[in-house]
């Protein structure tokens, strides 16, 4: 409201803004196309500038949950299409603090921070300062998700706690769990006998506060007393292994920032720069605990952080699944399938399902994160290049994001200064959406091979309401973005644009031979195996091995891709299936000398302590069914089984030396230049068409040994050329100068070009 009233009563006041409140959402309803028997019909007395778009939701903001039902009422009541779908939360939804959605979702960020560090935060006792208070949502959910948790110190408006040396964990945890259970509580109601000595808890609102030693030893600081905000300001500054933020206010900023850029002034006098933290990881709970500058200082000074974005992503994904689930609902009962009176229980039944949904989500993003952060040095140059696509397309601006311009960028290279997570967040935020797009303008979500996507975004309780779901309004927005954060997931922010450019395949083209090569390759059980590894193998193995995954599908994608592929997947599915299970059977023993020494070399490499020698074997392994697409393809046409034409292949490939040729070309390219790395890329795929082009006219011509040997000659001169282009430290000119070679000797060869 624009005045509230003077000298109002807390009930008068709580009036008025819900006034205000009715009137706004009323409003915004007012200017908002709906949907009438699926026909969408435009506001009365209005002037439309965009399409068709029905789609509008609110969400509850801190201490606005009871708006929800509300904002319901009035959807309801206006006939808009949503009915109580409009704003999740309410009182028939899912309650994100009963759930504990937002917290559990950004512990799943902070277990993956302690693994990284080589911490189990479920089973080892751990230091942590926060911001907020029992009684609050994300701060005491979050607080209560570990008994191991050794709250040191916590701060809200109205209080400071301080407990210098937690030692019993198990019982300050029960104490925590009393106060979270009480109506409305404050850091007044924890049990004082349970603070270490020297600790205590302090008014905000007192004009110094004294400090005991055991305070001046944990914070460093050395006046005999300060001010509340001093002491909060130190205590920002702490040493301790985790800053988990759970409640209002931005503390955080960068050294080059002035206080303003964090548009909060009430904190300014707590506010500390990223390199000042003192702790050694940082949960994002609540929105802007940091400005996106103060994270990449922090990250750059060697502290772990995501981004609020991705940290507290589970209740915005939590309302997506509500919002889509409620949709389904509506769409059954109209259809008659659902009985209207059994749908509020159908919901509350599901809350466990949902959670589970929204949390693997946010396990899988942080471990994409590690991914790109791992590969970040050597990715430098190609995600300046996502950088320029994103800005090309005009989604991404650089300086809104806080991201290193081009100049910037050479900058950090020369320095070994990579992307941060924080940064990394950002591009793989923004490439997602792009995907989004794409996907929706494409007509890949309408492949019936997605149907089963579809299904199974939705909790196994709906799986019955077939034909609702089929004619779920936002079924093909569903698809697009199960689709979306799947290859960014697994693969990286910088998957997609590397196998367009080095396809030429549009995006969406690539997503669709991806989830082919996924199933082919039998992805699924591969994730779960590696991440079964969690708090077992060290995560640098895990990141090892997901790598590995993800350079396999890069390879099979890119094949399926460069073919052309339009026929619907479960065909291109159906058809490849069978090959590649005899593929993967005959990789090992049918591979040559050098081949296998690779082989078992990268078996090896993956195969560190606690890994599974399987699993690492089942990954390689799949590394070698890149070439399966065009194997099968020289199968059928030549007659002969998929197992003698790997084996024709691997004999040709060594007696060219096209094996040695192509690892050499490979290795290198790692270290070059992003478009000499590109290009050489390029170079090892038109070896590949080399070699499939020999393959297939030596099985024409009675096999392999005899086509080599009726070609001896100009295999030796090729051998030569190679080993000379190849010896010392070879660089791009050499090999494509040994590329240009192995052409020529296809043409004496009188293989057709």
């Amino acid at each position: 409201p624009k005045q509230l009233p003077l000298n109002g009563t807390r009930e008068e006041v709580r009036d008025a803004g819900i006034a205000a409140y009715r009137t706004f959402i009323t409003a915004l309803l007012d200017l908002t196309d709906n949907l009438i028997d699926g026909n969408v019909q435009h506001p009365n007395r209005t002037v439309i500038h965009d399409g068709h778009d029905p789609y509008l939701v609110v969400a509850a903001d801190k201490g606005t949950a009871t708006f929800s039902d509300i904002a319901n009422e009035i959807s309801q009541s206006q006939g808009f299409w949503l009915g109580d779908a409009f704003a999740s939360g309410g009182s028939v939804g899912y309650d994100h603090k009963k759930m504990g959605i937002t917290a559990r979702g950004a512990w799943e960020a902070v277990k993956r921070h302690f693994r990284e560090l080589g911490k189990d935060i479920q089973v080892d006792p751990f230091t942590v300062i926060g911001c907020g208070d029992m009684s609050g949502d994300v701060f005491g959910n979050g607080m209560l998700l570990s008994k191991q948790i050794r709250l040191q110190a916590a701060f809200n408006h109205m209080h400071i706690f301080v407990d210098p040396d937690p030692l019993d964990c198990e019982r300050n945890w029960t104490e925590r769990k009393r106060m979270f259970d009480l109506p409305r509580s404050s850091w007044m109601d924890y049990d004082q006998s349970l603070i270490s000595e020297g600790g205590g808890i302090f008014d905000r609102s007192a004009k110094a506060i004294e400090l005991s030693p055991q305070i001046k030893a944990m914070t460093g600081l050395k006046a005999d007393a300060v001010t509340p905000d001093e002491l909060i300001h130190a205590l920002l500054k702490t040493k301790c292994e985790l800053l988990w933020f759970g409640g209002i206010g931005t503390y955080v900023k960068s050294s080059d920032e002035p206080h303003a850029a964090a548009g909060d002034r009430g904190n300014d006098a707590l506010r500390v720069d990223g390199r000042e933290v003192g702790a050694q990881v940082i949960g994002e709970g609540a929105n802007l605990g940091l400005t996106q500058a103060g994270r990449i200082e922090f990250a750059l000074a060697g502290g772990r952080i995501n981004t609020d974005a991705i940290d507290n992503s589970a209740g915005v994904d939590s309302s997506d699944h509500e919002v889509n689930i409620k949709i389904l609902c509506t769409e059954a009962m109209r259809r008659g399938e659902l009985p209207s009176g059994e749908r509020n229980s159908l919901l509350a039944s599901m809350t466990d399902d949902v959670a589970e949904h929204v949390l693997a989500h946010n396990y899988a993003q942080t471990a994409a994160l590690s991914l790109a952060e791992h590969c970040a040095k050597a990715d430098h140059d190609a995600l300046e290049r996502l950088m320029l696509e994103l800005e090309r397309r005009g989604a991404l601006d650089r300086a809104v994001e806080g991201l290193p311009s081009s100049a910037e960028m050479r900058e950090r290279q020369s320095s070994g200064k990579p992307l941060t997570r924080p940064e990394l967040a950002v591009l793989m935020a923004w490439t997602k959406i792009v995907l989004f797009d794409d996907l929706l303008g494409s007509s890949v979500p309408d492949d019936p091979y997605f149907l089963d996507t579809l299904r199974s975004y939705f909790p196994e309780a709906l799986h019955a309401y077939d034909a609702p779901m089929q004619a779920h309004r936002l079924k093909r927005e569903i698809i697009a973005t199960v689709l979306a954060n799947r290859i960014v997931d697994m693969c990286g922010p910088v998957f997609v644009l590397r196998l367009h450019e080095q396809t030429g395949r549009d995006a969406a083209s690539l997503v669709a031979a991806f989830e082919t090569s996924c199933n082919l390759i039998g992805t699924s059980s591969l994730v779960r195996d590696i991440n079964a590894l969690d708090n077992r193998a060290s995560s640098a193995c895990q990141t090892g091995l997901q790598l590995a995954l993800s350079e396999a599908l890069g390879g099979l994608t890119a094949n399926i891709a460069a073919a052309g592929e339009t026929r619907p997947i479960d065909d291109l599915i159906s058809e490849l299936s069978a090959p590649v299970a005899e593929l993967r059977k005959a990789i090992p023993k049918t591979l040559r000398a050098f081949a296998t020494a690779r082989y078992n070399k990268s078996v090896k490499a993956l195969a560190k302590p606690k890994v599974p020698a399987g699993l690492a074997e089942r990954i390689v392994a799949a590394g070698h069914l890149s070439g399966a697409p065009e194997l099968a393809a020289i199968a059928r046409e030549t007659g002969v089984k998929i197992e003698v034409v790997l084996a024709t292949t691997q004999l040709i490939a060594e007696a060219l030396q096209l094996d040695r040729l192509s690892a050499s070309a490979q290795d290198a390219a790692q270290d070059m230049a992003y478009w000499d790395r590109l290009a050489t890329r390029r170079l090892i795929r038109d070896l590949q068409r080399q070699l499939a082009l020999a393959t297939r006219r030596a099985l024409q011509s009675g096999g392999a040994e005899d086509w080599l040997k009726s070609n001896v000659d100009e295999r030796k001169q090729l051998n030569e050329e190679v080993r000379t282009f190849t010896a010392t430290n070879p660089a791009f000119a050499q090999f494509a100068l040994a590329a240009d070679a192995v052409r020529s000797f296809m043409h004496a060869a009188d293989v057709q070009i």
